[in-house]
């Protein structure tokens, strides 16, 4: 691991326990790029850790530090979430360079990366994250191609278990206004997803619904709500207790 220092950090509130780890991909051409970025001053961006696409990890932020990752978020009820939270930007183009899979030396070091996290920190499954999930009307990374099944394997985060055969259920979309669509919205917030309970399957609700299918059913993103995607939510609330 090789340390640089970024001044991008300040203290976390006293009292504030590490019980978060959000992912990230760089959004930028090469890991270089994004290293020149989250060390600038004027940017007034950073997190934690950087893993590029060979593997190599560099910490910028120490862990004790709070690091500005997070921006405008919210998970299970709580924002400022980079008071909570240790954040790791996985060197990527992202949707708007070149979206390309990970490699696998690069995931793997991630997973070392964040098990090492993970025996240090009282970090539940639950709060394992992508900066989807806790901004989805702002981000989509680190999207659909990051290996979250293998993470899961590996103990980090969850998975869900699928039935052998799908339950049939009526597709929820944009527009919509009833009662199924409320009962999905509770079942987000349940999980931990920000999310207003009003029945309208609004814009907020659609990029809640796209932040999960890129983490849960990545070969499925449509921003609609279909049987793919309850039967992974009726696995992910079964993993937390919520039946």
């Amino acid at each position: 691991m090789k340390r640089r220092e970024s001044t991008n950090c300040d203290d976390r509130p006293q009292g504030a326990s590490i019980d978060m780890l959000v992912l990230h991909y760089t959004d930028t051409k090469t890991a270089e790029e994004a290293l020149a970025l989250l060390l600038d001053p004027e940017k007034k961006v950073s997190a934690h850790y950087l893993v590029d696409e060979s593997g190599e990890i560099f910490q910028l932020v120490p862990e004790n530090k709070r690091a500005w990752h997070a921006g405008v978020s919210s998970w299970r009820g709580r924002e400022k979430l980079n008071d909570f939270s240790i954040g790791i930007e996985v060197a990527n183009p992202g949707h708007t360079c070149g979206y390309r899979p990970f490699p696998s030396v690069q995931m793997q070091s991630v997973i070392e990366l964040c098990q090492d996290i993970l025996d240090r920190h009282p970090i539940p499954a639950q709060n394992v994250v992508a900066h989807s999930d806790i901004a989805p009307a702002r981000k989509k990374d680190p999207g659909e191609l990051f290996e979250w099944a293998r993470m899961a394997r590996e103990g980090i985060g969850l998975w869900p278990e699928f039935p052998a055969e799908l339950a049939e259920i009526t597709e929820l979309d944009t527009g919509m206004i009833n009662k199924d669509v409320e009962k999905l919205q509770s079942r987000l917030v349940a999980y931990g997803y920000g999310l207003k309970v009003d029945g309208y399957f609004g814009n907020a609700t659609q990029g809640v619904v796209t932040a999960f299918q890129r983490h849960f059913t990545p070969r499925q993103v449509n921003g609609a709500w279909g049987a793919l995607q309850d039967a992974a939510l009726t696995g992910l609330l079964k993993l937390i207790g919520i039946a």
